[in-house]
């Protein structure tokens, strides 16, 4: 998975940076190529000396860099892709011919004379092609949205009519109700309902966190019709990873960055993981645990021989996790331990009678994780973010610590904050788990690619000086 809906997760703007990066980029393949094919045939395509020396060298360049310039700093963008759409042809040939003209000027101030050959032509055909640039690009953002690679799984909580009114209006697409609680209805009137709301309905007293990794849930939206207690609401799920907002419905306001642009809103719980950066360190993520997957290959492989003549299969481990948003996904280990049973639950510790040989130099070295790369290609893991816990143990500790399953607004990592901060290995008590949360709470408070890097190279220190298991 490559976690595209958490890129866009809080609104539209990354997309639309890239639509009008891609028709800037149009513009000057279009005039690049036309002032090849003018007086050249298509043989000579590629042919960039003629390019340079045309008459529509400055222009192209020109062109597009004012028209990603304006794009971006002079005409208003919005969070919603569909809003930004509005009127969207005449911005864009506004846009165009602004363009145009603010490039002739500047070319004529530079060379003193300027000759440009089939003006009206170009500008013609460069509007023809922003319109289908545009009309692309829509069925791209429609492709994502259908398919639910940017979608935002809700949960729905307030009241009935508060519920019914969000699901009867007319939505933004992106926008897909998977679920919702009731808070004024009982039991038995749910059941009479769920044929009418024609989504799941659940009660106040459910089980939150298992309602969002069933549904694979992404947001929460409070209901807030005066008919609510928010502040007992906000009590309920302020403590789990989601992002949460409160939507006000007797505040109608609108405006094209309300929610269904008619309610106005309030983010309550909001992660830090979205937008370019968050593109960012996906990437990175992907060349590096490729790069460090082929790099350590012949450790891998040299581990995984020494293993089976040890203790015979199977070479890996593998264990439900937590990962984003409360979603299982299966985490791949070397396997470290003697094929016998035992208690799950159980973690290692220093002189553990379970470990193989082998498995007391591959977890002092981290050798055993070497696998998790595998996970982060995936999109199940990133490098760097809180480590996942078992399942278990996150049930468990979530009962003990308020905050602790906010340790899930973003994707758990091979290593962490907590864990370059001395907090590696088995938690074998509350406190150390305490402390563990508190610095991943931290890291997700506080993130940055500044801070990614920091963790990463510190890392690689504390691996080669580590004593314990």
């Amino acid at each position: 998975m490559f976690r595209l809906e958490k890129v866009f997760q809080n609104d539209d703007k990354l997309f639309i940076l890239i639509s009008n990066f891609f028709k800037s980029f149009f513009i000057y393949i279009f005039i690049y190529l036309f002032s090849i094919l003018e007086k050249n045939s298509i043989y000579d395509i590629l042919n960039f000396n003629i390019y340079k020396n045309s008459l529509y060298f400055e222009l192209s360049i020109s062109v597009a860099t004012i028209f990603l310039f304006n794009s971006v700093f002079l005409f208003k963008t919005t969070d919603n892709y569909y809003s930004h759409n509005k009127n969207i042809i005449k911005k864009d040939l506004m846009n165009l011919l602004l363009s145009i003209i603010i490039s002739l000027f500047v070319i004529f101030f530079f060379e003193n004379s300027i000759v440009i050959n089939n003006l009206i032509f170009i500008t013609f055909f460069l509007i023809i092609s922003l319109l289908l640039v545009q009309k692309i690009l829509t069925k791209i953002y429609d492709y994502l949205a259908d398919n639910n690679v940017i979608q935002k799984n809700i949960l729905l909580i307030g009241t009935y009519e508060g519920v019914k009114k969000i699901l009867l209006e007319k939505k933004n697409k992106i926008y897909v109700y998977k679920c919702c609680m009731l808070i004024d209805k009982s039991n038995k009137e749910i059941i009479k309902l769920r044929s009418e709301l024609k989504i799941p309905i659940f009660n106040i007293n459910e089980d939150v966190r298992s309602l969002l990794e069933y549904h694979s849930l992404g947001q929460i939206w409070i209901l807030n019709d005066d008919k609510i207690d928010l502040e007992e609401m906000i009590k309920i799920v302020i403590k789990f990873s989601v992002d949460i907002l409160i939507i006000h419905l007797l505040r109608v306001k609108h405006n094209i960055n309300s929610i269904n642009q008619k309610y106005s809103y309030e983010n309550l719980e909001i992660s830090k993981f979205y937008g370019t950066k968050l593109l960012m360190k996906i990437l990175i993520d992907k060349l590096l645990s490729l790069f460090f997957l082929i790099t350590t290959s012949p450790i891998i492989l040299i581990s995984m021989l020494i293993i089976f003549i040890e203790d015979g299969f199977p070479l890996f481990f593998t264990q439900d996790r937590t990962g984003w948003d409360g979603r299982r996904f299966k985490i791949f280990k070397l396997r470290s331990l003697k094929n016998i049973k035992f208690k799950k639950t159980e973690q290692v510790i220093s002189g553990d009678k379970r470990l193989l040989k082998i498995g007391k130099f591959i977890r002092k070295f981290s050798i055993d994780e070497l696998p998790q790369f595998f996970n982060v290609l995936k999109g199940d893991m990133s490098i760097v973010g809180p480590r996942p816990h078992m399942v278990e143990h996150d049930i468990l500790y979530s009962n003990l610590f308020n905050e602790f399953l906010k340790r899930h607004k973003a994707n758990p990592g091979l290593t962490g904050w907590a864990q370059v901060n001395g907090l590696r290995g088995p938690t074998q008590n509350q406190e150390l788990m305490k402390k563990r949360m508190e610095f991943d709470l931290w890291y997700l408070n506080n993130w940055s690619l500044y801070l990614d890097f920091k963790i990463i190279l510190m890392t690689f220190i504390i691996i080669f000086k580590h004593k314990g298991v």
